[in-house]
């Protein structure tokens, strides 16, 4: 079996009496793209320093390309890293920030790299231009494009597009996305914004006080958290608290029931469950539904954001409804809500108290 791009094993990081990262295990492999996401605080962006080798590590093992890198200087390791700053020099132009890698490259050649490197990020004939006349998003090709003139075997991303405006950062999240792909170059980034990672990742990995939760596709961590942390922080969640019934439903505070797939839960075992927003839905003519009265509504264009009160539980409920597909109800109006047993996960309960 061939071995990762990235290997890491047991990795820690401890400032004082505190552990910033915690026995961390991550593999990555190669020409894939690995998103670390989690709250402020959470110790991803100081694996990334770690990975290349701006930080030292208390403990554990880090190998790229199955060579143990642990001890190894920035320089030794074979990683590009491209900072949230983009840290290009202003003084010098572009051309040359993007050489600046290559000092043990002839001049020829290293102009001819340079001028390919161009071409790939998109900024044919922009080598003599200071970064200072360049857009923010202008400024971010040329740091990946000076991260890649080492040929790195893998490429660190420290949140490289938090400094741009929201319509500009689709754009380069999707050009990020495909220059990865076009160049298959292993690839880890850092983000706070989880809809950046489920865009453009291949992996994702959630961290929470320095340890990893979960690990794996977009899809299987938003269709599959590993617990209610996760299925919280990567995109939006509804959480309820309850009991399970004889029949195989989630008894709430009030004696509201909604159908469950209890799966290795028993009966009387009290769960916490997460319904996604966009799997709630209205109860169709003639179906049933849990009773609820709408509390907020507001218009997004593409869909509309609903909040709506259960009825006897009062727990609050958010659902999103397509645009186009039916008129929303109005704040105050009385609804049947549909949640899908299929659609909602069980977890061990949480301690938070019914409304």
């Amino acid at each position: 079996m061939t071995a990762p791009a990235l290997r890491v094993r047991g990795l820690t990081k401890r400032f004082g009496a505190s552990k910033a990262v915690d026995a961390v295990d991550l593999d990555v492999e190669r020409g894939r793209f690995t998103c670390l996401i989690g709250p402020s605080g959470c110790g991803k962006t100081t694996l990334l320093r770690m990975l290349a080798g701006l930080e030292n590590a208390t403990e554990g093992r880090i190998e790229i390309e199955g060579r143990d890198v642990s001890s190894a200087s920035p320089a030794e390791r074979g990683v590009g890293m491209v900072f949230q700053s983009y840290a290009l020099f202003p003084n010098m132009s572009v051309a040359d920030n993007i050489g600046f890698g290559m000092k043990r490259v002839a001049a020829a050649e290293r102009r001819v790299r340079t001028e390919a490197l161009l071409a790939t990020v998109g900024l044919e004939g922009f080598g003599k231009r200071r970064p200072g006349e360049l857009s923010g998003g202008q400024q971010q090709r040329v740091a990946i494009a000076r991260a890649l003139a080492t040929q790195p075997r893998i490429l660190l991303l420290d949140e490289p597009l938090s400094a741009l405006d929201p319509l500009i950062r689709d754009q380069l999240r999707a050009e990020l996305k495909a220059l990865q792909r076009r160049l298959g170059v292993t690839t880890v980034m850092v983000t706070h914004d989880q809809a950046e990672a489920l865009a453009v990742a291949d992996s994702i990995a959630v961290m929470r006080a320095g340890r990893i939760e979960q690990v794996g596709s977009p899809e299987q961590v938003y269709d599959q958290p590993a617990n209610l942390f996760v299925a919280g922080f990567v995109g939006a969640a509804n959480v309820l608290q309850g009991r399970l019934s004889t029949s195989g439903g989630l008894w709430l505070c009030d004696g509201v029931e909604v159908p469950v797939h209890a799966g290795g839960a028993r009966q009387g075992e009290e769960v916490s469950a997460a319904i996604r927003p966009e799997a709630v839905r209205l109860a169709s003519p003639g179906e049933t539904g849990v009773a609820a009265r709408i509390a907020d509504r507001r218009f997004a264009g593409s869909s509309t954001h609903l909040e709506a009160v259960m009825d006897g539980a009062g727990w609050r409920l958010a659902l999103q409804l397509p645009a186009g597909v039916a008129a929303a109800p109005d704040i105050g109006d009385q609804v049947a809500l549909v949640l899908p047993a299929e659609r909602i996960r069980l977890f061990p309960r949480e301690p938070e108290p019914c409304p």
